[in-house]
């Protein structure tokens, strides 16, 4: 069993956001991000046996943010 799995979390350019596994092919999406978090959850049950679940899902926001010189 892994103690934990990662996923990277971005704004879509549709609206709301997305979110993709480390380590493993897992990709999910939701309008908010209580939506997000519950689809995050959804996917990884979906995902793994349930003797081979992680104990902690993490989510990694990342932001891009660009600036004039």
């Amino acid at each position: 069993m892994s103690k934990e799995i990662l996923f990277v979390v971005e704004e879509s350019d549709e609206g709301g956001y997305q979110a993709r596994a480390l380590g493993h092919s897992i990709y999910t999406q939701g309008e908010s991000i209580d939506d997000l978090k519950r689809a995050v959850r959804d996917a990884v049950r979906c995902h793994f046996e349930e003797a081979e679940l992680p104990a902690m899902i993490r989510l990694h926001f990342v932001r891009d943010e660009v600036i004039a010189v």
